[in-house]
């Protein structure tokens, strides 16, 4: 049997970009089916992001309550950078109940962006 090297970052820089806390425009509750859904597709991929990114209500996926957290951890204990906009925390109150990851501001997720080899929205 073949040995399966260690998943991690891929040498492609890859940001996956998500704000919103569901996918799609349809009906709310399957927007955040298929969000978890994405979350951990990702996290199951062998070349996985460099950083992720949340932004506007997708701050919600890295606090309290996200179903979504096993697997940002699973992927941050692999290297992935985990990255929420402090404004967007501010915005919705949820600075004191952010679980994975750092704070950051626009700038820096603009810069994140913009020197992606390739940048993913869900």
């Amino acid at each position: 049997p073949a040995v399966q090297a260690p998943r991690g970052p891929s040498t492609k820089n890859t940001v996956v970009a998500i704000g919103s806390k569901q996918m799609g425009g349809g009906a709310e509750e399957l927007g955040k089916i298929l969000m978890k859904s994405f979350i951990y597709a990702t996290s199951q991929q062998d070349d996985l992001p460099e950083t992720i990114i949340f932004y506007n209500s997708g701050a919600n996926l890295t606090c309290e309550d996200s179903a979504s957290l096993g697997d940002l951890k699973a992927m941050a204990d692999q290297g992935v950078r985990i990255v929420t906009c402090g404004t967007c925390l501010d915005y919705y109150g949820l600075k004191d109940q952010l679980k994975l990851g750092e704070v950051s501001n626009m700038y820096e997720i603009v810069e994140l962006m913009s020197r992606a080899d390739l940048v993913i929205k869900p």
